[in-house]
C-alpha cells in the first residue's frame, strides 16, 4: 500500500462509470466527501451498493450518478423520507432508477458472502414477503443435511468500496472504532477499496471492539478530515443534526435541490428534466 494520495487521485483511478460501487458507514463514518468527489468528477450509470442510503445515496441519485440501487432500507434517519430516491422511483427524476431490496439480514449476509468469496449466503428469512419475488438475487435452496428450506441471497462483489475510518498508520493499515456496520465484509468483497481517513498515526491507539483492515485488502487510503459529515466519527466530530433536518425541506424540491448541487459545485445528470 503505497503513501496517501489525493482523494481526487483515488476517485479517478478507481471508481469508472458503470461499476457496482458501496459506500458503506452505519450511523457515522458515512464517506460523504469520497461521495461528493464521486459526484464532482462526472461518473454515471453506477449501481450503489448500501444497507441504509440514508442522505449520501439521496444525493447521488438526486444527481443523475445512479442507474440501480441495491438496499435494505432508505429513509433520513429520524426525520422522514429520501425525497430525492422517492422522486426517481415513483417518477423517474432525474431518470429511471432500478432498485434491488433486502432485508438487513439478507443484505448483511450478502455481503459476508462476497467477503468469502462465495456465489450466495444463506439465512432464514424472506418467507411471506415479496421480496422473493426478486428471483435474481432472491431465491430457495433445500439444506442436505436438515431438509430445512432456507433463503439463499446471492453474493455482493462490488467493483469498489469506499468508507470513512478515523486513523490509518504509516504503512497503510486502517483502523476504525465505535458504531461500525458492514465496513470490513464490504471492503473484504469489493475488488478495490477506498478510505479516507481523518489522520495518518505513528501507532494505532488501543481501542475495544476496534476494526483493523491490513494495507494489502486496500487500493487507496486518503487523509480527508472531516470526510464523514455530516455524519460523525467517534473521537473525531459530532453528527450534524441541523443539516439532517434541513436536507427534508433541500431535496422535497427539485428546484432547491438542484441549487443546493449548484452551490457545492456538484454537477447534476443532463439529462435533468425539470417539468417531468
Amino acid at each position: 500500500m503505497p503513501s496517501p494520495v489525493p482523494l481526487g487521485e483515488a476517485i479517478a483511478a478507481h471508481v469508472h462509470d458503470g461499476d457496482t460501487v458501496a459506500l458503506e458507514g452505519f450511523t457515522h463514518l458515512i464517506p460523504f466527501a469520497a461521495a461528493h468527489e464521486i459526484a464532482r468528477q462526472g461518473r454515471r450509470h453506477l449501481t450503489l451498493v448500501r444497507m441504509t442510503p440514508d442522505l449520501v445515496y439521496d444525493q447521488l441519485i438526486g444527481l443523475g450518478v445512479a442507474d440501480e440501487l441495491v438496499f435494505s432500507y432508505g429513509g433520513n434517519p429520524g426525520v422522514g423520507s429520501l425525497h430525492r430516491l422517492r422522486d426517481a422511483v415513483e417518477k423517474h427524476w432525474p431518470h429511471r432508477l432500478t432498485v434491488h431490496e433486502h432485508s438487513h439480514a439478507g443484505l448483511a449476509n450478502a455481503y459476508g458472502a462476497g467477503a468469502a468469496r462465495l456465489p450466495f449466503a444463506v439465512l432464514r428469512g424472506y418467507r411471506g414477503t415479496d421480496l422473493e419475488e426478486q428471483q435474481s438475487i432472491i431465491s430457495r435452496v433445500t439444506c442436505p443435511f436438515t431438509g430445512e428450506e432456507l433463503a439463499a441471497v446471492k453474493a455482493v462483489n462490488p467493483d469498489v468500496t469506499v468508507i470513512h475510518a478515523q486513523v490509518a498508520d504509516r504503512d497503510g493499515n486502517v483502523m476504525l472504532w465505535g458504531i461500525t456496520g458492514v465496513q470490513r465484509e464490504a471492503v473484504l468483497a469489493a475488488k478495490r477499496a477506498i478510505v479516507t481517513v481523518e489522520e495518518v498515526v505513528d501507532e494505532f491507539p488501543e481501542r475495544t471492539g476496534a476494526v483493523v483492515l491490513p494495507n494489502w485488502v486496500l487500493s487507496a487510503v486518503c487523509v480527508v478530515p472531516g470526510g464523514a459529515w455530516p455524519s460523525y466519527a467517534a473521537g473525531y466530530s459530532v453528527r450534524d443534526n441541523d443539516f439532517y433536518k434541513q436536507w427534508d425541506s433541500v431535496s422535497r424540491d427539485r428546484n432547491a435541490f438542484l441549487a443546493w448541487a449548484q452551490e457545492n459545485g456538484l454537477p447534476a445528470a443532463q439529462e435533468v428534466n425539470a417539468h417531468a
